[in-house]
């Protein structure tokens, strides 16, 4: 979509009222509107010199996949500088959930996701982040649905882009646009600190999602290496202050990797962190992705909820659909388009 400022700045240019901005940003975020010929609450003679001078979406539709089961669609847009970017909707009987890319690409490095594998091209900025957000809502509007939740778990670390991730959950709830409550907002982040801070003094409502995958330091290097920034002590420092202040449920992201992160002194070492109130462990069943990892069996992720659950720790495993179009947990790659 179109960033607030640049719209209000060409209605004055154009020597329009400025309620006619006000109404643009409506047009776009509430009445979904693609180009500026839908907006007919809007003079036809400044919808053309709107559009003559202003782009309504940052982000162009390329591709488009569906599950066989109908539960995952993935799309691949184009940013306006040619690059490629990829955002989840997740069916639900009751919900329909987006996962939202923070950025082309991701500079952490994991090993054992596609888009850390393949490194960081640059930020989204709020407004592209949006437009992943508006593309699927018009999509299930046309179904007599809506956008219910907004996870920003896509490509990218959102916390190492946390200017714009934050003002992307700030349009997300804007109550004169999008209207999508707090509480309806994740982000997960792997363990950024600062940005854990700042979540916690500026968006506290929104959930906050810690991918932690390992719980000694030496092996979490190796699967997330920016423990090598923010080591575990640091990260779970952190976490305690958010859920002081917050009073919500904190989450962690287990990814499981079969004789990597699934042993006993693994699950000891995190039960100690991890018997705490309101926290929750979600075991996340790792999809092929390369990396040299494989996919757990089903009885494999059922023994580590077992032993985690049997040494204190609130534990479930998360379903993650999607696999079938790559669309799954650490499956999105960075897909890179002629301009």
């Amino acid at each position: 979509m179109i960033a607030r400022s640049e719209i209000e700045t060409a209605v004055a240019e154009l020597g329009a009222p400025p309620y006619r901005a006000r109404q643009v940003y409506r047009a776009l975020t509430r009445g979904l509107a693609v180009d500026f010929e839908e907006m007919t609450v809007l003079p036809r003679a400044l919808r053309a010199s709107l559009a003559a001078r202003l782009t309504a979406s940052a982000l162009a539709p390329v591709e488009h996949w569906r599950s066989p089961a109908g539960d995952t669609e993935k799309a691949l847009f184009a940013t306006r500088d040619g690059h490629g970017v990829e955002a989840v909707l997740l069916r639900y009987p009751r919900r329909a959930t987006v996962c939202v890319s923070s950025q082309v690409g991701c500079a952490v490095g994991c090993p054992f996701c596609s888009s850390g594998r393949l490194g960081f091209t640059r930020q989204l900025s709020a407004e592209e982040m949006m437009d992943q957000v508006l593309y699927w809502a018009r999509l299930l509007r046309a179904e007599g649905r809506r956008v219910t939740n907004v996870v920003f778990m896509g490509m990218g670390e959102p916390l190492l882009n946390t200017d714009e991730t934050l003002r992307a959950c700030s349009l997300l709830n804007d109550p004169e646009g999008f209207a999508l409550a707090a509480r309806a907002l994740s982000i997960s982040t792997v363990g950024v600190v600062p940005g854990i801070d700042r979540l916690r003094r500026e968006a506290p409502q929104v959930n906050l999602a810690v991918s932690l995958h390992a719980a000694t330091d030496d092996l979490r290097d190796r699967l997330v290496p920016l423990n090598r920034r923010f080591g575990l002590d640091v990260v779970f420092a952190a976490c305690a202050r958010h859920v002081r202040a917050t009073r919500r449920k904190l989450f962690f992201e287990w990814v499981v990797l079969p004789g990597v992160n699934d042993g006993d002194e693994q699950v000891a070492a995190a039960a100690s962190r991890l018997r705490r109130p309101l926290y929750h462990l979600n075991l996340i069943p790792f999809n092929e992705a390369g990396g040299g990892f494989r996919a757990p069996t089903r009885d494999e992720v059922e023994s580590l909820r077992r032993r985690f659950v049997a040494a204190g720790v609130r534990c479930t495993v998360r379903r993650s659909p999607g696999g079938e179009i790559e669309a799954a947990c650490g499956q999105l790659a960075l897909r890179r388009l002629g301009r």
